[in-house]
Parts: C-alpha cells; sequence; structure tokens
C-alpha cells in the first residue's frame, strides 16, 4: 500500500506574560483570578475551522511554559498546501497563520454586549518550504503581542512546527448495505484492498462468530425491524477471501420509554472484532462502538468508541466521542493529541498509559491522528471515505480493522434514524 502525503501544522507550549501594570488595574485579586482564568486564543488558517484554546498566564517572567502540551494541530495535502500558497485577494494576497489572544469571555446572547477584549496577535506567513515534507521548526519562543509596546506590552510563547504525516485513503465503492468493493486511492488511481459483506440476521452455522450472536431465523424479521434494530454484520475480506475483520450489533437499536428514537440512556452497540493470532477461527474483541441520536433543532448521532484492553470492557480507553449531523453527514476521527472530546469535553487518557495493550497490534501507538471516516447523513448515498495514519498501521490487517469500525459508524446513522420514519419501500432500497 502507498500512503499520500500529508502535513501536520501544530502549535503548542502557548503561555501569556501580560505587563504588571495591566494585571495591577483589576484591583480585587477575584478580578485578576478570572482575568487569567478567561485567556484564550483563537487558531486560523484559511480554508479550516477556527480553533479556540486556553492561554495559561505565567505567574512570573521566571516560569516556563509547558512544552508538551498540544493545543492545536492542522492537517494538510497537497491540494491544501496548493491553496493556501494561491494568492488571495488584493487586501489579503498571502495566507498566514493568525494566533489571536482574548481576555474575557463572549456573550451568549447574539453578541450583544461581549466583553472579549483582543490583546494581540501572532501572524505567521505560509511558505512554499512547508511542502518539502520534512520535520521543522517554523517558531519558538516568545514575542511581544501586546499593543503598549512603550509599557512593556503581553508577550505570546508558542511554538509552531510542521512534521510529515503520511496516510492510507481508502473509499467504499458503494453503500455499506450492498456489500461494496473498498479500494485505496492513490491520485487518480483505484486499488482494489478489501471486500465488505453485510448481513441482517442470516448467519452460517459454520459461522465463527456465532458464539457472539444470536439470530432469530424466522419470518418476522420484517416487522421486528419496525421495533429494533438488530442482527446487523459487517465482515472485510481481503482479497484472497480470508475474514481479517469484523463488526456487529451487541446491544439492539430500539427507541427509548416515549419516543421514536434511540436516545443516550439506552445507545445502540457494536463490537468491533480482528481474528484471534492464538486460536484459528476465532475472534478477538477490539473496540465498542455505541451510538444513539441528540435531538435538537438539527439532529445528530452521537458516536463514542472505546478501545479495549485485552478484549474486556474493563480498563477500556475512551478514544473518540463525535458529532455527525443527522441531515448532512460528517466526520468521525479518532486523534489522540485532540485533548477535549468534541461532546463531553474530558480529557482522553493516553493509550499508552492505560493498560495493557499487547495482541492489540500497534494500531494506536504514538498518539496523534490515527484515523478518520466520513459519511452522509440520512437518505443519502454513503460510500465512506476513510484516512489512515501510515505510522498506526503495520499490515493489510490494522487496516481492515478500521474498515471494519467505519463500516459501523456508517450504519449506525442508519439504525439511529427514528423508528416511524421507517417503511416497507424503504427495507426495499437497503436490500434486506
Amino acid at each position: 500500500m502507498d500512503p499520500q502525503a500529508f502535513i501536520r501544522l501544530s502549535v503548542d507550549s502557548l503561555a501569556l506574560r501580560i505587563p504588571k501594570f495591566l494585571l495591577n488595574s483589576s484591583s480585587r485579586s477575584d478580578e485578576k483570578k478570572n482575568f487569567a482564568a478567561q485567556c484564550s486564543c483563537e487558531i486560523k488558517l484559511r480554508g479550516f475551522p477556527v480553533q479556540t484554546t486556553s492561554v495559561p498566564l505565567m505567574p512570573s517572567l521566571d516560569a516556563a511554559p509547558d512544552h508538551h502540551s498540544i493545543s492545536t494541530s492542522f492537517y494538510l495535502e497537497e491540494s491544501d498546501l496548493r491553496a493556501l500558497l494561491t494568492p488571495g485577494c488584493f487586501y489579503n494576497p498571502n495566507a498566514h497563520l493568525e494566533v489571536s489572544v482574548f481576555t474575557g469571555r463572549k456573550s451568549s446572547h447574539c453578541g450583544v454586549g461581549a466583553k472579549r477584549q483582543q490583546i494581540g496577535m501572532f501572524k505567521l506567513e505560509v511558505s512554499p518550504e512547508w511542502g518539502e515534507g520534512k520535520p521543522m521548526i517554523l517558531f519558538n519562543g516568545w514575542i511581544g503581542i501586546g499593543k503598549n509596546k512603550r509599557d512593556g506590552g503581553a508577550e505570546l510563547h508558542l511554538r509552531v512546527k510542521l512534521d510529515p504525516d503520511p496516510r492510507y485513503v481508502f473509499q467504499f465503492e458503494d453503500v455499506t448495505t450492498l456489500s461494496p468493493q473498498i479500494v485505496q486511492l492513490r491520485g487518480s488511481v483505484k486499488q482494489p484492498i478489501f471486500s465488505c459483506k453485510f448481513s441482517r440476521d442470516r448467519v452460517s452455522q459454520v459461522d465463527p462468530l456465532n458464539g457472539y450472536w444470536s439470530s432469530s431465523g424466522d419470518g418476522t424479521e420484517l416487522e421486528s425491524e419496525r421495533r429494533e434494530r438488530k442482527g446487523w454484520k459487517v465482515k472485510i475480506h481481503d482479497l484472497s477471501g480470508s475474514a481479517v475483520a469484523a463488526a456487529f450489533i451487541t446491544t439492539p437499536f430500539v427507541p427509548s420509554t416515549g419516543c421514536d428514537w434511540v436516545a443516550k440512556s439506552n445507545p445502540g452497540a457494536w463490537l468491533v472484532v480482528r481474528p484471534d493470532p492464538c486460536r484459528p477461527n476465532s475472534w478477538q474483541p477490539w473496540g465498542k462502538l455505541e451510538a444513539w441520536r441528540e435531538r435538537g433543532i438539527r439532529d445528530s448521532v452521537c458516536c463514542r468508541f472505546h478501545l479495549l484492553s485485552n478484549g474486556q470492557e474493563v480498563g477500556d480507553v475512551l478514544m473518540s466521542e463525535i458529532l455527525i449531523s443527522a441531515e448532512k453527514g460528517g466526520e468521525f476521527l479518532i486523534d489522540t493529541d485532540k485533548q477535549m472530546l468534541t461532546v463531553a469535553a474530558t480529557p482522553i487518557p493516553s493509550p499508552q498509559s492505560s493498560g495493557d495493550f499487547s495482541g492489540l497490534g500497534q494500531c494506536v501507538s504514538g498518539g496523534g491522528f490515527v484515523m478518520s471516516s466520513r459519511v452522509q447523513g440520512e437518505g443519502k448515498s454513503s460510500k465512506p471515505v476513510v484516512q489512515l495514519a501510515m505510522r498506526h498501521v503495520t499490515c493489510v490487517e490494522d487496516a481492515a480493522i478500521f474498515m471494519a469500525l467505519a463500516a459501523a459508524v456508517d450504519l449506525s446513522i442508519l439504525a439511529c434514524k427514528p423508528f416511524r420514519r421507517m417503511s416497507r419501500r424503504r427495507f426495499r432500497h437497503y436490500s434486506w
């Protein structure tokens, strides 16, 4: 498998020094504490979503910033870099990385009465050397950003660096329920790598997954599907036809009491498994994916993924919790540098320090970006596109387990669809 070139632009080691005269303008000690707690920055790069993070305020001039903190990262492929190097409008011809530092918080009422004030800004111009494909530090140290330079001004510490981060890119050539082929994308070239076999509660008696599995096998399947969605299974086969990964529903997707959708109080769940290297024709649990529907002005499907320690849920590691638009779709992401979860806003523990993962391969060792899978919303023809960091894939079987996870995420969008909207015509469309 040949990877595609990606680069990782990271901003870390953030810290802020504020002149004493500005801190002393807050007479009360609680006001000074609020000032420190409300320092934040917005990190912008043209064509990418704005990222916001807090900035620690240094208690003294001698205090050192945390050099191990990861504040934010941007991942650029060749087309992104070409777009950044293309001259823009007359007033902004060159693209820049911008780090704007603020104190205070935005108002929650349409911006009226917002108390946030900008302290200063750091700018770094995008240059052709970014595309050379080698590690480099673009900036590291303190820089004055305050407006009152004669009074010392505010100073920001940051480190901006580039690292090559090649990835494998795969695509399902059709909707998951139609058992599509999976190809690797390399420019305009498509190379078949896997096949995907979807089934719904119809399994062979010699299928090794039967040990995990219960099958109804009667004529009430279509009617029961109106009340619960269970028995779905996806198996990933390599080019020789051998099954190298699988995912199947272990907790049915059922409507919660008093509503017609799968709620957070009772999520559906998938078990993602891979062949057991010690026992032929056996499977080893690798991860658990839970999914439910979040109601709102625009509904979302929440996907929560745990990596299982030695195949057990005790000691598992929460790797990702992502909201995906039920209407438009979105991206499921595993990135261990993202210190805060998209939904729960709680720290993700490091896989290296959270139990013994021997026997699960090196799929999440080393940190950083692991995988992403882009899926479509309800009623759309979803052909997931999956990206895997090359450093997390040691063999073809490592890639296969992520294909099974991506298929489970894609099918969760359908499984979390409100039950009253399902019709016989829809079932025929998905070829049950």
